[in-house]
């Protein structure tokens, strides 16, 4: 009997001693600089995507810059109101007079990343037009942003955000597009390769 409990104990006292040999061995080795490492990892894929959420204040503020920056030397001006919906205002040549125009849009964001403004509303002045003539003119005279397409027959104004031209050739998808609860996400794509 005292030979096993002998053997026993030898076998357990080695055991421990490979555990704290191993861990020596472990803490005592040179190794790999963890950091190096992670920043020679390449990320997988063309893009860097980054999940972005705004609100109908900040996004009034983007856009009315960037139609400023577009229609600078355009005689025609015009400046795009996010609400419960997109109000878009501006000026039409009538003769030798200038009418105000308000058109009003209901957003809706696509599953490709695209946004749609289907026309709900158009009043020019105290006229009544029809509103496929409305954006078509608006569409021949007003300068527009690449990416932005107006179809006066579908009375409606599509975004295709992968026109849209942004520094470093990033790209944004609309997710949503909620103007009546402030809800507005986008994903932007920031190229790696």
């Amino acid at each position: 009997m005292k030979n096993k409990w002998k053997k026993g104990f030898f076998l357990i006292l080695g055991i421990d001693l490979l555990i704290v040999l191993i861990l020596l061995f472990l803490v005592i080795a040179p190794g790999t600089n963890n950091r190096e490492n992670q920043l020679s990892k390449k990320p997988n894929g063309e893009n860097v995507s980054f999940y972005i959420q705004s609100n109908k204040e900040d996004l009034n503020k983007l856009i009315n810059y960037y139609l400023k920056k577009q229609a600078a030397n355009t005689p025609i001006d015009y400046q795009i109101k996010l609400a419960d919906e997109v109000e878009l205002y501006g000026t039409l040549p009538f003769f030798s007079e200038q009418l105000n125009m308000k058109l009003t849009f209901e957003p809706e964001a696509l599953k490709n990343g695209d946004l749609i403004l289907k026309q709900k509303s158009i009043s020019i002045g105290n006229l009544q037009l029809p509103a496929a003539y409305v954006l078509q003119f608006i569409s021949e005279n007003y300068k527009l942003p690449q990416g932005v397409e107006i179809r006066p027959n579908d009375k409606l104004i599509y975004m295709n955000m992968d026109q849209f031209k942004l520094k470093s050739n990033a790209k944004v998808k609309v997710n949503k597009f909620d103007l009546k609860k402030n809800d507005i996400a986008f994903t932007l794509l920031v190229p790696v390769k």
